[in-house]
């Protein structure tokens, strides 16, 4: 059965692209969503961004018939702008008027009281989809690009027999084994050996668990170009990340520069609003990076500050990545589990010729409003591409450290 779907304003700038996400369905946009966009859409961020695509889509159709009345989409479902001229609201009284997520409700309420097929709302805000409850309407999550975390492998199995080197094994590619003889790794549906073990010293220091050392072969396997590690805090992903792009970069010479990025999600203020140059406004939010490159450097007894003067390794705010090409490099994306699956989208396609991506983060740590365990971009990315010949992933649970950081991701 056909539906009307009226879309809130957050599921358009999570994804520019969700009008055609409902197949044969009716698409309709209350005109405070177009209010909502033109007042986003000069921000310089992705949500900036994000809005702008959305309204030269808009146009775009606008060009094919009349939104008012409904425009046919490719897909076959319809989009159509909604406009209440008699200035009746269908919204109890006690709902401030000039909410905009009221008005929301009260085109939603119009909707379904003349419409003779199921609407339902779509909206991202948790909080607006359980006023809609409360008032009788049908609201959902955006669907599209949502993953199950739990559903999501570990990227590695354990066999209680021995295993060849050379054994054909029905595994995904670059899944990772642990056998009764030893750890393995898929590829083309045959068994490898792994080249590293939990003795070898990759820019200073081992990996101290099975996990780690997993990682570590992905980060360091010049045929797989997408990494994803998902873990909780303290499980060593950006410590290992960095240690495997230097080992990489400076010893191996496989890529020209290292690239660190993270995104710039604000538990106070924005970066805008510190103080300095970008770069003393980035200090804060590069720390954690800098820190783990204290500790590394100290383990390979070499000079931080010196290394950075040499320019090898750039610490960039994600906005920056947006329309670069970037060949060579060695990029870590590290707190990912705060970017949307269209921001990842982005950096991703940003790939140039013999460059690797990390993705890392911890999908129970996320700060951004619209998001959560399932909907973020990296645990999204990590569904999508697993299985893939370019893409590994690992999960890691083991926290290194120290025994009080690990209860704390266990326990609060």
């Amino acid at each position: 059965m056909v539906k009307n779907y009226v879309l809130d304003t957050n599921v358009l700038v999570h994804d520019p692209q969700a009008i055609y996400s409902f197949e044969d369905n009716n698409i309709v946009l209350p005109l405070p969503v177009l209010e909502e966009l033109d007042k986003l859409k000069r921000r310089s961020d992705s949500v900036g961004r994000s809005a702008r695509e959305v309204i030269r889509e808009l146009d775009k159709l606008r060009t094919t018939g009349d939104l008012s009345k409904g425009i046919r989409l490719p897909n076959g479902g319809s989009i159509c702008v909604m406009t209440i001229t008699d200035g009746r609201r269908e919204a109890p009284e006690f709902l401030f008027e000039k909410y905009l997520d009221n008005w929301i409700l009260a085109y939603v309420l119009r909707l379904g009281r003349t419409s003779s097929v199921p609407t339902i709302l779509v909206s991202k805000d948790i909080s607006l989809r359980v006023k809609a409850s409360a008032l009788g309407i049908i609201a959902q999550d955006y669907l599209t690009d949502r993953s199950d975390l739990a559903s999501l492998p570990s990227g590695y199995d354990e066999v209680t027999e021995q295993i060849q080197e050379g054994q054909t094994v029905d595994l995904r590619e670059n899944a990772y084994i642990r056998a009764a003889n030893g750890y393995f790794k898929v590829r083309n549906k045959i068994a490898k050996r792994l080249s590293i073990d939990q003795s070898s010293v990759v820019w200073g220091i081992s990996p101290l668990n099975e996990q780690q050392l997993f990682a570590m072969d992905a980060l360091l396997d010049d045929e797989v170009n997408l990494v994803t590690l998902v873990g909780i805090a303290g499980t060593g992903k950006t410590l290992i990340a960095l240690a495997c792009a230097l080992e990489k970069t400076m010893k191996e010479k496989k890529y020209k520069r290292i690239i660190v990025t993270r995104a710039l999600i604000p538990m106070g203020k924005d970066v805008g609003y510190l103080p300095g140059s970008l770069e003393e406004k980035l200090g804060p939010w590069m720390q954690p990076v800098m820190d783990n490159l204290e500790f590394l450097f100290d383990c390979v007894q070499m000079n931080l500050k010196e290394f950075l003067k040499r320019e090898v390794m750039e610490l960039s705010a994600l906005s920056f990545i947006r329309g670069r090409s970037i060949p060579d490099q060695y990029i870590i994306v590290d707190e990912a589990q705060n970017l949307s699956p269209h921001e990842v989208k982005t950096i991703l396609t940003r790939a140039g010729k013999n460059t690797k991506i990390v993705l890392l983060g911890d999908p129970y740590q996320i700060d951004t409003p619209y998001l959560d365990k399932d909907s973020n971009g990296l645990v999204y990315a990590a569904s999508k591409m697993i299985g893939n010949p370019l893409v590994a992933h690992v999960t890691l649970t083991k926290g290194e450290r120290s025994k009080l950081a690990t209860l704390a991701a266990e326990k609060l």
